[in-house]
């Protein structure tokens, strides 16, 4: 089947103020900023155009603009709260008419299941204002992809009203009131392992788990794969467990019961 041609953009809002790990995005892996790991490896997917990383205003988000300086990428800056208005102005001014939204604390994302989603949405285009892995979610966390044409993000930019709705730029789309036709990629393992395994960050033992992953796999397969980081916690045990406390869908519930 040939796939629609149109200008595919992904968007990665990131800033420096996270609110339970500052300034997580610039920390060292292998000699280079935490961001630009998770960017080298989405520049991977075939299906993708252009790059935005999407910061805000803010002083202490030069560092983000700079980081973007110093690597050759495309900086937006915007809204600090309003993530929805960043998100939708930074589609706007690059033309897109597909819009990604990849969160930038997804280091270990697979361009692989990138292009599976987009592939999904271009295949369906006439089907479904939105397609996604996180409803429900089935790939270990840490592989968040969201895919919308332009005009279903403006629909929300323009209607949307809560706070909520506004800071996290796509609840409005996927409140079933809202009337939007929805899909979702399941991985095809039949399992799902987004409630055992956690590779996004917002903890310093997310990060540690994060950095051995790449110490041990990046060096001999910089491109390593979903496939190859499942191979080696089972292999390795012990690197799972580096953060094990904070997998699942509720694990703030452990935490308090503990």
């Amino acid at each position: 089947m040939k796939l629609p041609k149109l200008h595919i953009v992904a968007i990665v809002q990131a800033r420096m103020s996270s609110t339970r790990l500052p300034g997580k995005i610039m920390l060292d892996v292998l000699g280079k900023p935490l961001l630009f790991r998770q960017l080298e490896r989405m520049e991977k997917a075939q299906l993708i155009d252009k790059i935005i990383i999407a910061t805000s205003t803010q002083i202490e988000d030069d560092a983000v603009s700079e980081f973007c300086s110093k690597y050759g990428y495309i900086c937006f800056r915007g809204s600090l709260n309003d993530l929805l208005d960043r998100h939708y102005k930074a589609a706007i001014r690059y033309d897109a008419d597909v819009v990604l939204k990849i969160p930038s604390d997804c280091p270990l994302i697979d361009h692989r299941i990138i292009d599976v989603v987009i592939e999904e949405y271009l295949k369906n285009i006439d089907k479904y204002d939105f397609v996604t892995n996180l409803k429900p979610g089935t790939w270990p966390d840490g592989n968040d992809v969201e895919v919308m044409p332009i005009h279903t993000l403006e629909q929300a930019w323009i209607e949307a009203k809560s706070a909520n709705e506004r800071e996290h730029t796509t609840p409005f789309i996927t409140n079933p009131m809202n009337g939007f036709k929805i899909k979702n990629v399941c991985w095809n393992s039949g399992l799902d392992y987004s409630a055992t395994h956690r590779w996004t960050i917002d903890y310093p033992e997310d990060y540690l788990f994060i950095r051995r992953v790449y110490e041990e796999l990046y060096p001999s397969n910089p491109d390593f794969s979903l496939e190859d980081i499942l191979q080696l916690i089972m292999l390795k045990p012990d690197i799972q467990d580096i953060n094990s406390r904070f997998a699942g869908q509720y694990w703030w519930n452990r935490l308090i019961e503990n």
